[in-house]
């Protein structure tokens, strides 16, 4: 990148290592210079949370508006109904409407964490594309906004290209998707003046499409800005852990659980997540990403805390270090471990140490439970667990400890 930005926004969108690609460095740089610009991103709403994988672009939002900016988070209330075919290797499954709304609920709840909604001139929009999409009439939309689009040029975007190199079925449901997607930006640019799309880099031809077609339609001129798609140094996707996605609601990942993902992150990541993920100066990512040994760690502890403290506040980060410490430093149990609560009717009989492995989460199955046993990967109130045990209810009348490796760990309890 050897583009030189005015703009605090763009500056810091490449300090610290946002920007993958942009349509129009330039002119985009100019237009934040001369007033106030609306940028949008869209989320469709196919879970009840966003995950890691979504961070950076909440991160560019939240930049967004520190720098004087208008963010507007764009619920895919309508394009949720068809889905996004990006760089899969199926159909997304097709929910009700009920369940995309319940879904937006909870994503919302994410967004209110990282921007400031309300009526003034920087402040955030919450909009959703059902507003627009909902009562579109198909013959008017082929004739007024499906002719601007060349289904060969759409042939050869990359997501759609990788699917029928791999003889894979795309229903044409999906391929409407990026015509929905680029009448989205049309729709945000005449009622609302937005002047910019974000993504990933994976959407680079999605946005393309609507500033195309918005200059077609209305003779505008908008901008699009693509993140990279993140990996971890080890090659892994941002996002995803041993045990599933990050989620960024504390109903589907606890706080601590979250804080110890970032605590876990390997040497080579630290300085780069720093940029991307906290609000700490570029100098201190740079010398707490150049630490060795040892003094790493605590480097990763002050990440933790940092990105902790912006999702689920700054009490959920300090107990999450308290536990941690307790957990690691002393060999305690730690008030805020992730917890099986099981009823003396769960129990019954007996249960056996491979179901409660797999009941709190440290396995999936009980295949894996019974391998992590024979390797000596399991431990119970920190000593190694050597075989197979049954526990009644008076043998968990006291909280026990379950640890698998090092790093894991939960709570088995008895509830009332």
């Amino acid at each position: 990148m050897t583009y030189h930005p005015k703009s605090d926004f763009m500056q810091v969108m490449i300090e610290r290592g946002f920007l993958a690609d942009c349509t129009d460095y330039q002119a985009l740089d100019d237009a934040l210079i001369a007033g106030v610009v609306p940028g949008y991103i869209g989320f469709d709403a196919t879970a009840k949370s966003l995950h890691v994988g979504s961070l950076i672009q909440i991160m560019m939002l939240r930049w967004l508006q520190k720098t004087g900016h208008k963010p507007i988070t764009l619920m895919g209330g309508g394009t949720t109904k068809v889905g996004d075919p990006s760089f899969r290797a199926d159909e997304r499954p097709l929910l009700t409407e009920e369940q995309i709304n319940d879904n937006i609920s909870g994503i919302k709840q994410v967004f209110a964490k990282y921007i400031q909604y309300g009526d003034g001139e920087t402040d955030a929009l919450m909009l959703n594309n059902a507003e627009w999409l909902d009562d579109l009439n198909y013959l008017e939309f082929l004739r007024d906004i499906g002719r601007h689009f060349s289904v060969n040029r759409m042939l050869s975007f990359e997501s759609v290209k990788s699917r029928l190199d791999r003889e894979q079925s795309l229903s044409f449901l999906e391929f409407n998707y990026m015509i929905l997607q680029a009448y989205d930006f049309l729709e945000l640019n005449r009622r609302y003046g937005c002047l910019v799309q974000f993504g990933g880099s994976d959407q680079w031809g999605n946005i393309v499409n609507g500033i195309d077609l918005t200059r077609r339609v209305i003779d505008q001129q908008i901008f699009g800005m693509t993140s990279p798609l993140l990996t971890t140094s080890d090659g892994k996707k941002m996002g995803k852990s041993a045990d599933g996605a990050v989620w960024l609601n504390a109903d589907m990942r606890s706080p601590y659980e979250f804080w110890q993902f970032w605590r876990n992150t390997t040497d080579a990541d630290v300085g780069r997540f720093l940029k991307l993920y906290t609000e700490l100066p570029l100098e201190e990512c740079e010398r707490l990403g150049a630490l060795a040994g040892q003094e790493i760690n605590d480097a990763k502890i002050i990440l933790a805390n940092e990105v902790t403290t912006l999702c689920h506040g700054a009490d959920a980060a300090a107990t999450a270090e308290a536990t941690a410490r307790e957990v690691f430093e002393k060999g305690g149990v730690g008030a805020d471990l992730p917890t099986l609560s099981l009823t003396k009717e769960d129990i019954g009989d007996g249960i056996s140490v491979v179901q409660l492995i797999v009941k709190s989460g440290l396995a999936k199955s009980g295949k894996e439970a019974k391998r992590l046993i024979a390797e000596n990967g399991a431990k119970l109130d920190d000593q190694p667990l050597t075989e197979v045990k049954i526990f009644d209810a008076a043998a968990l009348a006291s909280p026990i400890k379950l640890s698998a490796g090092k790093k894991r760990h939960a709570l088995v309890q008895l509830s009332d």
